[in-house]
């Protein structure tokens, strides 16, 4: 059985990178009936051009409508469902009986979202009258996936379509400290419910614990109390898709191009040849993009969490700068023009162009021309010519990437 890579979309960059990374699929959102509602979407006019892509590129494409909905929303859910069918939109991910009732009525394949915490077999029974693929709770071990894929096998148990449910679990990206994402925290503080695709994250700042009745604090080695770590399973991954999993999903539609490329790819290796030899490798290049850093193996070992990050915001080894803008690519020379906006870089550096269609593009400088004479280093201002092996857009974004050395308690 081929197992299916699917990856986080939240912009046309990061569409595109996930398609020349390797996935087998996308996920995404449009409007503000999702669980990144606050960023990371697309809007209900981009369904056509979307699944136009994703069909180019023999990707399937998933809409998530996975929050919790009010009576209010009910006209916009049709409205959005029903867009999705008309552009041949392959599943909805959802979470409410709403949603998912309205679907099954008008014949739109229905993936059952982790926010329901289907945590056991029975459970997968019962929702597969409704839905081909259930994904299960983040917070199970392997042994429990296995179980409830063996009996799915066992007893036959069949979606709406007449095949086999599959199931559908996380590989990589960020964890919460509530179950399946169901917190409170962000509405209790803000009135910004995290269940309707708004939190503030509040849980991820430093905390400090004191006694009420003496005013002292204790001490607390880390601050971050409430901010796990990452999940990563490449150390795992074999035994994850011997489990009997079929869809294999990656976290992070409020992710950079670069984070949706580089840990596409890596996944797309290890499914395709994995070897615990290439193990460190492999987490050597997802230590390069965004990261709080990694819980490796998290609940599907059967541990208590009890990795937190230690610190707000990312672990990532690289940071990106901002230097221009493509002014011109010519494509017979294989060169792209741009003007130096800010600060600079050299030969030998790292370079990243980000771009609607373009997605994602890495390469080393080999070579400056500064008005048609080499150079080795380009400062802000200057009129830079680079050799470039891909096809390059006018306004796509280029950055230079910069190895930085954090200290972390």
């Amino acid at each position: 059985m081929k197992i299916e890579l699917m990856a986080p979309a939240g912009s046309y960059e990061t569409l595109i990178a996930a398609i020349k990374a390797g996935a087998d699929s996308v996920y995404f959102g449009v409007g503000n009936l999702n669980m990144r509602s606050r960023t990371a979407n697309f809007q209900l006019k981009d369904l056509k051009k979307i699944m136009k892509i994703c069909k180019e590129n023999n990707l399937k494409g998933y809409l998530t409508l996975n929050t919790v909905m009010y009576d209010e929303d009910l006209k916009n859910i049709q409205k959005v469902a029903l867009t999705a069918k008309k552009f041949g939109v392959d599943a909805v991910i959802a979470s409410d009986i709403s949603v998912i009732d309205f679907c099954n009525k008008h014949k739109i394949l229905v993936n059952i979202s982790t926010q329901m915490n289907v945590s056991n077999f029975e459970a997968v029974k019962f929702y597969s009258k409704y839905s081909d693929v259930i994904i299960l709770a983040r917070e199970l071990t392997l042994k429990q996936i296995k179980n409830i894929c063996d009996r799915i096998k066992k007893e036959k148990i069949k979606g709406p379509s007449g095949d086999l449910v599959k199931i559908e679990v996380f590989i990589h990206g960020a964890l919460c400290v509530s179950i399946s994402g169901k917190c409170y925290m962000s509405l209790a503080q803000y009135n910004t419910s995290a269940n309707r695709g708004a939190c503030y994250q509040t849980c991820r700042r430093a905390y400090r614990v004191i006694d009420e009745d003496t005013g002292q604090e204790l001490v607390v080695d880390n601050k971050f109390i409430m901010s796990p770590k990452d999940l990563c399973t490449i150390n795992i991954l074999d035994r994850i898709m011997k489990s009997g999993v079929s869809i294999l999903k990656i976290e992070g539609r409020g992710r950079s191009p670069e984070y949706v490329y580089e840990v596409v790819k890596v996944y797309r290796e290890a499914i395709d040849s994995f070897s615990l030899s290439k193990v460190d490798g492999w987490v050597e290049r997802l230590e390069k993009v965004y990261n709080r850093g990694f819980w490796f193996g998290g609940y599907y070992l059967g541990e208590k969490i009890g990795e937190w990050s230690g610190i707000y915001g990312s672990r990532a080894n690289t940071q990106k700068t901002y230097l221009g803008k493509v002014k011109n690519y010519y494509p017979k020379a294989k060169v792209l023009y741009f003007k130096v906006e800010s600060s600079g870089f050299k030969v030998g550096d790292e370079i990243v162009i980000n771009g609607p269609t373009t997605g994602v593009f890495k390469f080393k400088v080999d070579s400056i021309l500064i008005d048609d004479k080499s150079a080795v280093v380009a400062n802000k201002g200057d009129a830079v010519t680079l050799k470039i092996l891909e096809k390059v857009r006018v306004n796509d974004k280029i950055y230079f990437l910069k190895k930085i050395h954090k200290a972390y308690k």
